[in-house]
């Protein structure tokens, strides 16, 4: 199967070299896109890149699905790969891949301007969309039910499908420490080696109504909340920067999203963005060095990507990025969970 994929990438190098190809992430998609746009603009004829949407998890298993012509080259990924996804990609021959930090995110609830102004800790959002907390059926219909300081208003979270990396870092971030929070036996179960009674109790979000799954579009999000002011929404903190006009972000544990708290780490939903990159395709499609080496030049405080939103990594995370893309160094699997 390698041989007959190598054989398939040697026709990229034909006067039928197809154009990049990137799938992934809907948190990462405008940061790429405009990287996309860019590089088309410096002109040669470029093809322009294919960007789709799709989730992190379903990006990256249609990234590791195989090595060639038909295969994306590239993942957008708002979390980092899995160890069950990067042993899926060396199953399919796909071999050596480069994991490179493009910048930092925040899991930002949000709401309406004109919205009740919720304050909630992560033990409220955990006891709020958790399908069992504290290992049974989650009986909360109004956020009083889950904090008698909150207001009697229905639980109504918009929010991304099972296959975002955006809803994997709401459930790690702030779900799975506001189960720690709530549930004395979280820390044992956790610790168990049969994890699905763990997975049940913390990680798993309900799904009779109170949480809405929205798709990949995040602006779909953005619309639910501007026709139901009492609801909140989940997305990259991009979106809501975008949308500042007209919706404001929730404090977790009395913090704000923001540059600054998503920047120093201080917001309990900051997180890592990603690019997994095949190695192999480097050598054979026209033009993926180069756009790498573009996004690389977008990523730095006050560049093109922090004005569309992203947050610039701090300065040794960047350099260490910039040295994966220039020595194509390959991503060890040893740190992965």
């Amino acid at each position: 199967m390698i041989a007959a994929a190598a054989l398939t990438l040697a026709g990229c190098d034909s006067n039928t070299a197809r154009e990049i190809r990137v799938v992934g992430s809907s948190t990462v998609y405008p940061f790429t896109t405009a990287v996309a746009e860019t590089f088309v603009n410096q002109g040669g004829g470029r093809k322009a890149p294919v960007v789709e949407s799709i989730g992190s998890g379903a990006g990256l298993k249609r990234f590791c699905d195989g090595v060639g012509w038909e295969y994306p080259d590239i993942a957008n990924a708002s979390r980092r790969i899995k160890k069950s996804e990067y042993a899926l990609c060396q199953k399919n021959g796909v071999g050596e891949i480069m994991e490179v930090q493009i910048g930092v995110d925040g899991v930002a609830l949000a709401e309406a301007n004109n919205g009740p102004k919720l304050t909630l800790t992560k033990k409220d959002v955990y006891l709020a969309l958790a399908a069992s907390p504290n290992g049974k059926p989650n009986t909360a219909r109004t956020w009083r039910d889950v904090n008698p300081a909150l207001p009697a208003l229905p639980i109504q979270v918009m929010g991304p499908p099972a296959t975002s990396g955006t809803r994997d870092a709401l459930v790690e971030l702030v779900m799975e420490p506001g189960c720690a929070a709530a549930d004395p036996q979280a820390k044992a179960l956790k610790a168990s080696k049969d994890t699905a009674p763990y997975d049940s109790r913390c990680k798993r979000i309900r799904d009779d109504g109170p949480y809405i799954d929205k798709g990949e579009n995040d602006n779909l999000i953005v619309q639910g909340l501007a026709a139901n002011p009492n609801a909140l929404g989940v997305f990259g903190y991009s979106y809501l920067e975008e949308n500042i006009d007209r919706l404001h972000g929730v404090p977790i544990d009395g913090i704000a999203p923001s540059y600054a708290s998503i920047a120093d780490g201080s917001y309990p939903g900051a997180r890592p963005l990603f690019l997994y990159v095949k190695k192999r395709h480097l050598r054979a499609v026209p033009g993926l060095s180069d756009f790498l080496a573009l996004y690389a030049s977008m990523w730095a405080p006050k560049g093109k990507l922090t004005q569309r939103g992203l947050i610039a990594a701090p300065d040794a995370l960047r350099a260490h990025s910039a040295q994966v893309v220039a020595q194509r160094i390959a991503l060890d699997p040893a740190g992965l969970h």
